[in-house]
């Protein structure tokens, strides 16, 4: 039976090796990939204050100036977080009905609303200035768009599966029962099972280059089992929902918020509510009392941003409140009508169903959204180390292939010259 599972894993690193690499790399300089998008682009990024005193405008202001000043442009989702001598980041589409404006993000001072820069996100044919949007496409997607996004998510699938894999043929193999007057007690086992085991925790840094290499590969993939577990986990939850949710609904619930939304017969473009208009309702709701879609009040932090969906007619208004773990980046979410500025649902990050909670995160570890600098430094480190996991499993494949085929060689010659109708 091991045999079998040392196959299935050899094989199944093999598939995903390539792959493996090119996310490895790619998430161990992603997870700064805002100090180095500013780093590259500084004329797009940096900004500096008017006066000592001086405040940003509000992001909606912005906004509707943008939006009245090129009508080739729409902008549905705007960041409501401007920070400290950083510009406004802006995703814009086409207006229906218009010529393509030949970009699709503005860099914007938020202090004046004058326009820094645009680019065409991620394409790399434009130059460096593109080159941390394009890893992040590479990342997560091979930059191949839905099919690269699709591909990603079946070798996650497997890498998790793989994990555990891994992990069991790292544990000794069964050893042989001792004859002895009495039965050994359960901490007498574990101790002795992890006597045998530590060995796997460890690198013989000055054995052959194969015992090295192998070494490095079994130890390496212990010594960061768990975040390579979350990583994998959390990729399948990115790019394979239609799986993740499913399995995880064997175990644990999920707030469906959207399940009651009613799709209108014709989307409502036009809401009675402005932005500002449905940002005020969601701040009055949150102020007052009328806490009847969560058992307890919802503190709100900071804002994220908003959008709007014509083809339920309702805003999304995103905020960081006290049931998120990420340090910048809320994912608490409130649905207002469009024309009613009814609240209709709350989607809260933690602490309302426990498929959320956990997958909320998962996908803050994976984005390194915890614990700082440090915990920055971890992830990127575990990208490092994922590629050499990759290449030293590459390796060891190919030095035992090359022994198996020369072990045949050699018995193909002396079955040759043992043969009396041999050559």
């Amino acid at each position: 039976m091991r045999e079998f599972w040392v196959s299935v894993h050899r094989y199944a690193g093999l598939s995903m090796a390539v792959f493996l690499v090119v996310a490895g790399l790619t998430g161990s300089v992603l997870v700064f990939r805002e100090e180095l998008d500013a780093l590259i682009n500084p004329e797009l990024y940096r900004v500096s204050p008017p006066s000592p005193h001086a405040e940003p405008l509000d992001p909606l202001a912005i906004r509707r100036r943008l939006m009245d000043a090129d009508p080739r442009i729409q902008i549905n989702w705007i960041t409501l977080q401007p920070r400290h001598e950083h510009a406004l980041n802006i995703r814009v589409q086409p207006r229906p009905g218009s010529p393509h404006p030949g970009f699709d993000e503005l860099f914007v001072d938020p202090y004046t609303g004058r326009i820094l820069g645009t680019r065409t996100w991620g394409r790399i044919s434009d130059g460096v200035e593109n080159l941390i949007p394009f890893l992040y496409r590479l990342h997560y997607q091979l930059a191949l768009d839905q099919v690269g996004r699709l591909l990603m998510g079946v070798i996650a699938l497997i890498w998790t599966l793989d994990c555990f894999i891994g992990a069991y043929l790292t544990l000794p193999r069964r050893a042989r029962r001792r004859r002895s007057p009495g039965r050994s007690s359960a901490g007498e086992r574990l101790r002795d099972l992890w006597r045998r085991w530590q060995p796997a925790w460890r690198v013989r840094w000055r054995s052959s280059h194969f015992k090295l290499n192998f070494d490095l590969h079994r130890a390496g993939g212990l010594w960061i089992w768990a975040m390579l577990f979350v990583l994998a986990w959390s990729s399948v939850a990115f790019n394979l929902d239609s799986v993740y949710r499913p399995v995880m609904g064997l175990a644990f619930e999920f707030q469906d918020v959207r399940q009651d939304f009613r799709e209108l017969e014709q989307p409502n473009t036009t809401p009675r509510l402005s932005y500002a208009d449905a940002r005020q309702k969601a701040l009055a709701y949150l102020d007052g009392t009328r806490q009847h879609l969560t058992d307890t009040p919802v503190r709100q932090l900071d804002d994220t941003g908003m959008s709007y969906y014509p083809q339920y007619g309702l805003y999304h208004y995103r905020f960081r409140s006290d049931r998120d773990v990420d340090s910048d980046w809320g994912r608490t979410r409130m649905y207002i009508d469009g024309d009613s500025g009814e609240v209709v649902a709350l989607y809260l990050p933690t602490g309302a169903a426990g498929g959320d909670t956990l997958t909320t995160w998962l996908l803050t570890l994976h984005m390194a959204g915890v614990w700082g600098l440090p915990f920055k430094i971890f992830v990127s480190v575990s990208g490092v180390l994922l590629v050499m996991l990759s290449v030293t499993g590459i390796i060891i494949w190919q030095r035992k292939r090359s022994a198996r085929l020369r072990s045949g060689r050699r018995r193909n010659r002396t079955a040759h010259g043992t043969n009396p109708g041999g050559a």
